[in-house]
């Protein structure tokens, strides 16, 4: 390896090293305090205010950031395969299955996340915007159900929202993994859309 094409190896590596950080930042302040600011952020991951805007562009590009990580850590690439079962109730169950794996991640951030999205306009926006993907994944599956409600994609986009997960798990007790509620919210679904009889898939 050539010494410029080390060092420019190096230099992406710490990039990348920064990004995460920032990002890691990002998702302390919002667990720790419910607000994101730019400012404590840049204070928390050591760097300055200019590097978080160099790096992420504003406040929205850097909650895209913490949107994707949670989504990395908690293994949403596995939706991929939900759409390729032939079973299409199997392909319910599995996609609340992986939901269920993502919502558990970061509890406590995603449930401040989520709720200062009700009340700061750029969070509310790219919220929205990953929720409509899900309900684009839910109008998928359920298109492929026969006999089921008209309103099947917005029932399984509301079952399977962060929400519904959070309220099941708080039933186990205190401090209880997100994913301790996969089972219910599978009941759940296969009760509202009427799943014919038959064991459900495990996640």
């Amino acid at each position: 390896m050539s010494p410029r094409a080390y060092r420019m190896g190096q230099r992406q590596a710490d990039v990348e090293e920064t990004r995460a950080r920032i990002v890691a930042a990002a998702r302390g302040q919002l667990g720790e305090t419910g607000a994101l600011s730019l400012d404590a952020v840049a204070r928390r991951a050591d760097v300055a205010r200019a590097t978080v805007y160099y790096q992420f562009g504003n406040k929205t590009g850097l909650l895209e950031a913490v949107c994707d990580a949670l989504a990395a850590e908690g293994g949403m690439d596995r939706l991929a395969e939900v759409f390729t079962l032939a079973d299409p109730w199997a392909a319910v169950d599995r996609f609340v299955a992986v939901l269920g794996g993502f919502w558990a991640v970061d509890r406590v951030c995603t449930r401040r996340l989520r709720a200062l999205a009700a009340l700061d306009e750029e969070v509310g926006r790219v919220i929205a915007d990953r929720d409509a993907r899900r309900r684009q994944g839910a109008g998928v599956l359920t298109a492929r159900l026969t006999g089921v409600p008209e309103d099947a994609a917005a029932v399984l986009t509301v079952l399977t929202s962060f929400e519904t997960f959070d309220a099941l798990a708080a039933e186990s007790g205190p401090g209880a993994d997100l994913r301790t509620a996969t089972a219910g919210v599978t009941r759940l679904v296969r009760a509202a859309l009427g799943a014919p009889p038959g064991p459900s898939a495990k996640g």
